[in-house]
């Protein structure tokens, strides 16, 4: 029996697309009519004022959009090989935790602990104020 594939990581896809291809042909649909009215037409008028702001502005909405879109997928990819990270660093540490019982000759490294968990040489933990306490 052949191994599962992975799931894959979420990427921002079909919906996300959908926005930048429509903004992308409006852009290229103002463009077009403001090309049209710059080749046929002599004099400036509102139509040309009208052409070039949807240009402007459909051109700068695609843009963004796919901009957006590639942030997205560039991000939904660093979180997949997050969670790949933590459920090895999970896995080696419980492997490591059953080999730790299963050897007792220590060849497993011990989980880092705190300053205060830390026995001193003396076999008290720093926390620890048994006699200490001058009264």
């Amino acid at each position: 029996m052949a191994n599962p594939a992975p799931p894959l990581p979420h990427r921002p896809g079909s919906i996300s697309l959908f926005f930048v291809a429509k903004a992308a042909v409006f852009a290229a649909g103002f463009w077009i009519w403001l090309l049209v009215l710059v080749f046929t037409r002599t004099e400036v008028s509102g139509l040309h004022v009208l052409a070039a702001t949807g240009t402007i502005i459909t051109t700068l909405v695609s843009v963004v959009l796919g901009v957006r879109m590639a942030l997205q997928r560039n991000a939904a990819d660093r979180h997949a090989e997050l969670k790949r990270l933590l459920v090895d660093i999970s896995w080696n540490a419980f492997a490591a935790a059953g080999n730790a019982e299963a050897e007792s000759n220590g060849n497993v490294v011990p989980f880092p602990t705190t300053a205060y968990d830390v026995p001193t040489p003396s076999g008290r933990t720093p926390g620890d104020s048994n006699g200490d306490r001058r009264r």
